[in-house]
């Protein structure tokens, strides 16, 4: 078995950007999106990330780089689903664990579609992929409405 960490931070654009709010592949109704070279699905890059460690690989930023514009707003569901393929049949996802930092939006009023999104991108049972939210009682960065973070951590054990 091997387990992976994953983190990622996203500052809110501004209204006036048009961004979209994505988290979990779920388009979130909002005034503002996430910064980001992708869709800045900040859930998203986390599992990624995690997926990534716990197979012993490179972080998602080396295998796709802001500086390549093919990345340029692409899905990030889309890119877990690569790196589901890259890590290989040998590795199965026995499961993957992940909180939302935020104060808004409400992570619980999109928690099912989010669990489908990342359970079907990693190729596993809704039941092995939890997703929570959680507030930071209005401190930091996330309390202050200036972003969201996630973390994630995967379990994979060898087929």
């Amino acid at each position: 078995m091997r387990v992976g960490l994953g983190v990622d931070v996203h500052a809110f654009a501004a209204p006036e950007d048009g961004r979209r709010l994505v988290l979990g592949g779920v388009e979130i109704p909002s005034d503002r999106g996430l910064l980001g070279h992708s869709d800045a699905d900040v859930l998203a890059h986390a599992v990624t990330d995690a997926l990534l460690g716990a197979a012993g690989l490179e972080d998602i930023g080396h295998y796709f780089p802001d500086t390549d514009e093919r990345y340029r707003d692409a899905d990030s569901i889309e890119l877990l689903r690569e790196v589901r393929t890259l890590v290989g049949g040998a590795w199965g996802v026995a499961n993957v664990d992940a909180v939302v930092v935020c104060e808004r939006p409400r992570v619980s009023d999109h928690r099912g579609k989010m669990r489908k999104n990342l359970a079907a991108a990693l190729g596993v049972e809704e039941h092995r992929v939890g997703v929570r939210g959680t507030t930071t009682e209005r401190l930091g960065f996330p309390g202050r409405g200036e972003g969201i973070a996630a973390q994630a951590v995967c379990l994979l054990e060898r087929r």
